[in-house]
């Protein structure tokens, strides 16, 4: 940890010489994520709720799922930008250094200018929070703790295993934006409004509902069911078979020869 934080460091220093390319890439983070504010606010001014869900507490939805995301970008975007170290050759020399590969690729890229994007979620939770007339005991607020932490899982877990494919293709597969980016995109709205189909898959595949609808389900007051106050812990062990994936495709891997 001491190392890598040594790393982090190192980056934001280096990226903070170009200080106004870095507030102006920041800005452009927090734009693209009030967009789709946007979007949502005109929405909710033309009808009240959709599937039940008012604005305000939809917002809160978002928010988490949104700060998740950015948190993940930003700190294991190495993964996310995987093949083009796999393609360079740069993981030759990743592979000969004393120190754990993930590590080294953790550190390869911090993408400090995603905190554009966790300040509109921050915002977010600011409006959503006094408005979305949730009582805020200590369990609902281990909840959104909870959410936060499965959902930054999720979504690292979902990098892992798009840079752990590129053992075998050498490029990245676009396909897996659709739960990556798609998964954020999808995350605007509780997760049941997309149909039963869709919930399912994203419950017992890919467990984005799991942090995202289930326990938002619980902090809202729509259902007691205590169990769903912890299922955003599945994205923790979600990490599991995505860094076991990671270490088959490190024992598959062979030199691009760059």
């Amino acid at each position: 940890m001491r190392l890598y934080l040594k790393y982090a460091s190192i980056i934001l220093r280096g990226q903070m010489q170009y200080k106004v390319s870095f507030v102006m890439s920041s800005i452009g983070q927090f734009l693209v994520a009030f967009t789709t504010f946007l979007a949502m606010y005109f929405m909710f001014n033309r009808f009240n709720s959709v599937n039940g869900f008012t604005f305000s507490e939809v917002l809160l939805c978002f928010a988490v799922t949104l700060a998740a995301f950015s948190l993940a970008e930003c700190f294991v975007r190495g993964f996310d930008t995987f093949s083009g170290i796999i393609s360079n050759g740069e993981f030759d020399r990743i592979m000969v250094r004393p120190r754990n590969e993930i590590l080294q690729v953790l550190a390869s890229r911090i993408e400090f200018t995603r905190i554009g994007r966790l300040l509109q979620a921050v915002l977010m939770l600011i409006y959503a929070v006094p408005t979305s007339q949730v009582v805020w005991s200590s369990d609902k607020i281990a909840t959104l703790v909870l959410m936060l932490i499965g959902g930054f899982c999720v979504f690292s877990g979902l990098f892992i295993i798009y840079a752990s494919i590129c053992f075998f293709t050498i490029e990245g597969l676009e396909f897996m934006n659709i739960f990556t980016d798609g998964g954020r995109e999808f995350g605007k709205y509780p997760i049941s409004i997309y149909g039963e189909g869709v919930l399912k898959f994203l419950t017992y595949v890919v467990p984005i509902a799991l942090f995202q609808y289930y326990p938002f389900l619980y902090l809202i007051g729509r259902t007691d069911n205590v169990v769903y106050m912890f299922l955003p812990l599945v994205g923790v062990i979600f990490l599991i078979p995505c860094l076991a994936f990671w270490e088959i495709g490190i024992r598959h891997y062979k030199s691009t020869g760059s």
